[in-house]
């Protein structure tokens, strides 16, 4: 998540992401679309929430289930989360991990990982600060404090928060049809129909069916297709958004679809004209690129460049 925003930015460090989730609490991450980690605002959190983790609770327990843990014990470890974090503050995966298995309930294999995302998607937890090189957890209500009056109990309109993620997935993400945006939420395709029906009259018709805002995050007209312009040759962090931003990746990825995910991984790339080129790795402060095919020199420059960065990004 750190290497998506340095892609995205330009100056910041690693350091500085942790910053913004230990010190100002800006940014936190917690389960959220398709039931994903997801790094989002504080302010978002609390319309992003709801919105988001009702299909998720389902699959949680499900998930428990075959992991030999009953929906008792679930609702009782989530009770021991509950009050250890109030009790200590912040506490790491295996801290939590500890308390859970000494009230006598089960949290080998994943069953672990879906307690914590149990009580996450209750709105009862999030992951917060860095404690040293871990990410702890962290009550909501002890971190981020009593949510906004407008998405208090009784005033959160579910409406609004759909057509506000509609928004913004056609600004990061347009042209794309419904099922795009409905595979990218995590939610029923009726949602996603029903999200942009709510801002038709902000969306540009297309002939192909596809959805576009008719102007930009920045007020500006987008023009009838009009090609954005693509970023300069970029390395992309291992699941990076890019890949799952649309049902199908194959205009990103073509031919090494293969190679960039495997077995439900997602590999860091290089991206050069909108297309995946190569992989790459790090190891030991240095990155070691394999491209699919040779890369003209100034392709290769500018990656060679890149790679720099997060070098300098990471510390």
């Amino acid at each position: 998540m750190r290497l998506a925003i340095r892609a995205r930015t330009a100056g910041l460090t690693a350091a500085d992401v942790d910053s913004a989730m230990t010190a100002d609490r800006s940014l936190l991450i917690t389960w959220l679309n398709r039931g994903t980690l997801h790094l989002v605002t504080a302010e978002d959190y609390w319309w992003l929430q709801p919105l988001t983790t009702p299909p998720l609770q389902a699959a949680i327990s499900r998930r428990l289930a075959q992991e030999a843990v009953s929906a008792d014990d679930a609702d009782k470890a989530v009770g021991v989360i509950d009050a250890a974090l109030a009790a200590e503050g912040p506490l790491t995966r295996a801290q939590l991990g500890r308390a859970i298995g000494s009230a006598g309930i089960r949290t080998e294999g994943q069953a672990l990982v879906h307690l914590l995302a149990r009580a996450s998607v209750r709105g009862l937890i999030i992951r917060g600060p860095m404690v040293g090189r871990e990410h702890a957890f962290a009550r909501v209500s002890d971190w981020l404090g009593a949510p906004p009056a407008r998405f208090s109990p009784g005033r959160y309109d579910r409406d609004v928060a759909l057509a506000e993620l509609t928004r913004r997935y056609l600004a990061g993400h347009a042209p794309a049809g419904e099922r795009d945006l409905a595979k990218w939420a995590g939610l029923p395709l009726r949602d996603a129909r029903r999200g942009l029906n709510a801002i038709a009259a902000d969306i540009r018709p297309r002939a192909d069916g596809l959805a576009e805002l008719a102007t930009s995050p920045t007020g500006r007209s987008c023009g009838p297709g009009r090609i954005r312009d693509l970023p300069p040759p970029r390395l992309l962090g291992s699941f990076d958004p890019l890949l799952h931003g649309w049902v199908d990746r194959q205009p990103v990825l073509g031919s090494a679809t293969g190679i960039v995910t495997v077995n439900g991984l997602f590999r860091p790339f290089a991206l050069v004209g909108g297309s995946a080129v190569a992989t790459w790795t790090l190891a030991a402060g240095e990155v070691a690129l394999t491209p699919f095919a040779p890369l003209p020199e100034p392709v290769a420059a500018a990656l060679r460049a890149d790679a720099q960065d997060i070098v300098r990004f990471l510390g």
